[in-house]
């Protein structure tokens, strides 16, 4: 029952995504600064809602196209984006200097869909037309 409306659960957890990297995802109180997908205090952890924004609307495309190449593409792109946020989250989470960051809503919500994504992208949402 769950995997009729995964497809459509995948392509909302895109646009999570997307809203996901505005949102909060750290906070620094040692050095105030609030850290987003798009911004972090002098750059040094990147930005890596651009790369999230551009494989994630890559995977939304390829969620929409109804051919077999684009769903196996699918699959390797949204393994990609699993791996990044993963990499994110404890790079953005991670401890220095005796001091933790508080994680915020935003960076576990990035995460989230990431996985929900992937979920989908294994389930896709593809007629089979048996030709004689």
């Amino acid at each position: 029952m769950l995997v009729k409306y995964l497809h459509w659960i995948g392509l909302a957890a895109c646009i999570t995504l997307f809203v996901s990297c505005f949102l909060p995802w750290v906070h620094y109180a040692d050095i105030d600064q609030t850290f987003t997908g798009f911004y972090s205090y002098k750059n040094e952890y990147g930005k890596p809602g651009k790369f999230l924004f551009l494989f994630g609307g890559l995977a939304f495309l390829f969620m929409l196209v109804p051919k077999v190449w684009a769903k196996r593409a699918n699959l390797f792109i949204c393994a990609l984006i699993v791996a990044y946020a993963v990499k994110t989250f404890i790079l953005f989470g991670s401890c220095y200097n005796n001091y933790c960051p508080e994680k915020l809503f935003g960076l576990y919500l990035m995460v989230c869909s990431t996985a929900i994504m992937l979920l989908a992208s294994v389930f896709p949402k593809f007629n089979i037309n048996k030709t004689p």
